[in-house]
């Protein structure tokens, strides 16, 4: 039986921070373990080549690879224990589709999608090219919300988003004020997506857990970030209304140590009624 038609659809999303260091970590096995029936990955940053065959095309999933025209970039890929009906690699634009950035497939009913929005960095082009794709981003995601709309499918957008929306999204937020991921006009972005009136999406983790710190999804390598949880709320699923209210719970599936990371993310998860 196709476990796709089971009473719940599992979706995890998670930055690997380089596939194939993470295969040397940990993340076979965590691979192996998941009850994930969609896994979406960012940040692979490999040609699908350079990936052991295990990981690239493990046995009973489906996986769309789409790295980045720039070699050891970006990258995104989608993992579906069923075979998609569609998949479709970046969002119709000139500038980011051969970047590695987004990656979609249909699955019945729903659409689901793996996203790494640039990181940016304050006075730089780097941060120039975050602004121009959350502009083009911004009017794709409405334009697949009503699309999917009137195909009578859901959507999810998950991903590294690479913008904390609130000051619960991360633990030093007074610090971080004119950093990249939480300069006022990012967190203004991010509440467009998130505007019922505007990008119509709902931040799916934050709808389920409304009135705590975090939960966290990213811990810098440096100090003792992992260990004191001082983290950042980046990694979120943005759903349509309809999916989101099916939504049964979401959590993030953190190491139980520092040693047991395989990246600087962790992998969050959600399970949706069917």
């Amino acid at each position: 039986m196709c476990r796709y038609r089971a009473l719940v659809l599992t979706v995890t999303s998670v930055n690997v921070n380089g596939l194939r260091a993470a295969a040397k970590k940990g993340f076979v096995p965590w691979l192996a373990d998941t009850s994930a029936d969609v896994l979406c990955l960012q940040e692979v940053r490999a040609e699908p080549e350079q990936v052991p065959e295990h990981v690239r095309t493990p046995e009973g999933w489906h996986v769309t690879h789409a790295p980045a025209a720039a070699k050891g970039r970006a990258g995104v890929s989608l993992y579906t224990r069923r075979e998609p009906d569609a998949v479709r690699v970046g969002f119709g634009s000139a500038e980011f589709d051969t970047a590695g950035r987004y990656v979609e497939a249909d699955l019945p009913g729903v659409t689901v999608a793996s996203l790494y929005l640039p990181s940016g960095e304050v006075g730089t082009e780097r941060q120039d090219e975050k602004v121009r794709f959350m502009g083009e981003f911004l009017a794709y995601l409405k334009e697949l919300r009503e699309r999917s709309a009137a195909e009578g499918r859901e959507v999810v957008v998950c991903g590294d988003w690479n913008i904390a929306h609130r000051e619960a999204d991360l633990k030093n937020w007074r610090a971080n004020k004119k950093n990249s991921g939480f300069l006022p006009e990012e967190r203004e972005w991010l509440g467009r997506v998130l505007d019922p009136a505007d990008g119509g999406y709902v931040d799916v983790v934050r709808s389920l857990h409304p009135d705590v710190e975090g939960p966290y999804s990213w811990w810098s390598y440096r100090g003792r970030a992992f260990d004191n949880d001082s983290g950042w709320r980046i990694d979120l699923h943005a759903a349509t209304p309809g999916l989101a209210a099916r939504a049964l719970k979401g959590y993030v599936e953190r190491a139980a140590t520092h040693a047991e990371r395989w990246s600087d993310h962790a992998p969050v998860t959600v399970v949706y009624d069917r």
